[in-house]
């Protein structure tokens, strides 16, 4: 070991000799020319001394003055350093760029990998997709498509297409809201849908979008405090068998925690609402009759009403359940009634009983007009999940019908925010569905905490799916399920590492080189990525390494901070209000 080290020293001495002296000839060229320059420039002459061994003794021993008697000390030593900065500004950027370089993970995508998503290449894509933007001359980066952050270190911005949909993994607090959702829903140039449990969105975003539209907030449980001033009619979207069964599942799913798994319960469960929100739409029957038919399964009344309207098959399956072994009956009832439970809060039905006094929210409409609609609800036991999964739903495939009717595709695209979807927003079909959005104009973007969390949901398959349907998935801090994490590292794929190797023979010595690869990202580093930036994963491309931008550090934040502040402070009155038993009353949409 020690002969080695010894050998490797003797080797490296020539080169440590040549970087000595190429150094201190450096050093004399610049106080050299450096004074001259300063002797000239100052009035007292270009007459330069030799460039000798001489000079450079009478340089070390005497100093500066020594070469230039006539020329003031400050002349001689501001030209030295001025050329000195010069030299050494070019110098120090060019090792700040290697190590930069040298720095980022090997095997990630640089700019000309993603040149079709850097603002050159967004701006074509969204020339063709958007038919309004053609002949336009300059456009507004927020018309190109949906700002994704910019690409690690140096930039530049990276946004993805308008055709894209896109989901996000992350844990809590690693800028889901502020790097994603506030972000996505400020930008929104048409319709916007956003769902939560909580009002932190919603607070910083409302007055903005306030200005583009009219702010519809769903809000039964009181996430925002926000007094009701608005109603949607449920059972509208029930007049015909897909759209009721597509209702009764999102009830469903909001208490199967697998809508993969259908029990011989759950499924009849769903069967039995599909038959009753069918009775009650094409009756004009209210939610609050349709609760009593559940209370009393032998009630023939939505029977008769399924036959009144020529629905005779349904009707004849309804009361087959109807009249069905009285322990069968009362478990598929049961359980329907406990995926509804939530419509016995009367503050949660008032919110989809019509009411003459407010504006209805219309899902056709709102996809065609620069409107947002919020839509909040607790998780857990009693949340009004279901509810929310139903209007999300019912706007999204408004959506649908809407592009087909422009040609195939909604412009200006309508911007679906699905902040906690596993929580608050379970379509059961939502994997199916995500790359048919994407084709329709609809900019659907689901945020999880984590890849379990949605296979919770959806299961195994059904996560999958959703994962191979997104375009744009984007993987942030705290990712810490070992296996996922692993998979990942796997997908990002590896680097060749070239590794030196020294013999020595009494012919002198060779060099040779093997190759070994290496992972681009270890799990470990994934597990470790600092919050604020995330790994991309766009479809086509290499994987590349993104910083967020939170909307506070972008331009004219600070009045979104105080329109927030002022919100927040509102919300905050507005709970203390409840408490005391003070009523706010009704306003109109978007009034708080």
């Amino acid at each position: 070991m020690s002969g080695q080290r010894g050998g490797d020293l003797h080797d490296l001495l020539p080169w440590a000799i040549v970087a000595v002296a190429g150094t201190g000839l450096l050093m004399f060229t610049v106080a050299w020319s450096g004074g001259t320059i300063g002797a000239g420039f100052s009035g007292h002459g270009w007459d330069t001394p030799p460039f000798a061994m001489s000079t450079v003794s009478s340089l070390v021993s005497d100093g500066p003055v020594a070469l230039w008697p006539t020329t003031p000390t400050t002349a001689v030593y501001a030209g030295i350093f001025g050329l000195l900065a010069i030299v050494a500004i070019p110098v120090i950027l060019a090792v700040i760029l290697i190590l930069g370089r040298s720095n980022r993970p090997k095997g990630l995508a640089n700019s000309r990998d993603l040149a079709a998503m850097c603002p050159k290449g967004i701006e074509a894509r969204a020339r063709e997709l958007r038919p309004t933007l053609k002949g336009r001359g300059r456009l507004d980066p927020d018309e190109t498509g949906n700002l994704l952050g910019e690409l690690d270190p140096k930039g530049p911005e990276l946004r993805s297409s308008y055709e894209d949909v896109e989901l996000d993994l992350m844990a809590p607090r690693a800028g889901k809201s502020t790097g994603i959702a506030v972000p996505r829903v400020l930008r929104a140039q048409g319709a916007v849908l956003l769902t939560s449990n909580k009002s932190d969105v919603y607070a910083v975003t409302r007055a903005a979008r306030e200005e583009v539209g009219t702010v519809w907030t769903f809000d039964p449980q009181g996430i925002a405090h926000s007094p009701r001033a608005m109603w949607w009619n449920m059972l509208a979207e029930c007049h015909t068998t897909e759209g009721a069964r597509r209702l009764a599942g999102h009830f469903v799913a909001s208490v199967n925690d697998d809508t993969a798994k259908k029990d011989f319960w759950i499924s009849a469960a769903q069967n039995t609402l599909t038959a009753l929100f069918l009775a009650a739409a094409r009756s004009n029957t209210s939610v609050q009759q349709l609760l009593g038919w559940l209370a009393d399964p032998a009630d023939r009344t939505p029977v008769d009403l399924l036959r009144d309207t020529g629905l005779v098959a349904m009707a004849e399956q309804l009361q087959g359940t109807v009249r069905g072994a009285v322990e069968t009956r009362d478990g598929i009832f049961e359980t329907a009634r406990q995926t509804v439970s939530c419509l016995l809060d009367p503050d949660i039905l008032a919110w989809v009983t019509p009411d003459p006094s407010l504006p209805e929210f219309r899902p056709d409409l709102h996809v065609l007009s620069s409107d947002t609609l919020y839509l909040l609800s607790k998780d857990g036991g009693g949340s009004a999940a279901g509810v929310i999964a139903g209007i999300a739903d019912a706007t999204m495939r408004a959506g649908v019908v809407a592009a087909e009717r422009m040609g195939g595709r909604l412009d200006p695209p309508l911007t679906a925010v699905l902040d906690e979807a596993a929580n608050v927003c379970r379509i059961s079909d939502l994997p199916d569905l995500y790359s048919h959005f994407g084709s329709r104009g609809i900019n659907v973007v689901t945020l999880l905490q984590s890849y379990r969390q949605g296979a919770r949901v959806w299961g195994d398959v059904g996560m999958d799916a959703l994962w191979s349907a997104a375009t744009i998935k984007l993987l942030g801090a705290g990712l810490d399920d070992a296996d996922f994490v692993q998979k990942i590292s796997t997908l990002v794929g590896q680097y060749d590492v070239r590794t030196p190797s020294i013999s020595r023979s009494k012919d002198g010595t060779s060099r040779s080189y093997s190759y070994r690869q290496e992972s681009v990202l270890p799990p470990d580093k994934i597990r470790a990525l600092p919050k604020g930036t995330a790994l991309l994963l766009a479809t086509g491309v290499k994987p590349a390494l993104i910083r967020l931008r939170p909307w506070y550090k972008e331009p004219g934040s600070g009045a979104i901070a105080a329109a927030a502040k002022a919100e927040t402070a509102a919300i905050t009155a507005r709970a203390a209000a409840r408490l005391t038993g003070v009523s706010l009353g009704k306003q109109a949409p978007g009034r708080v």
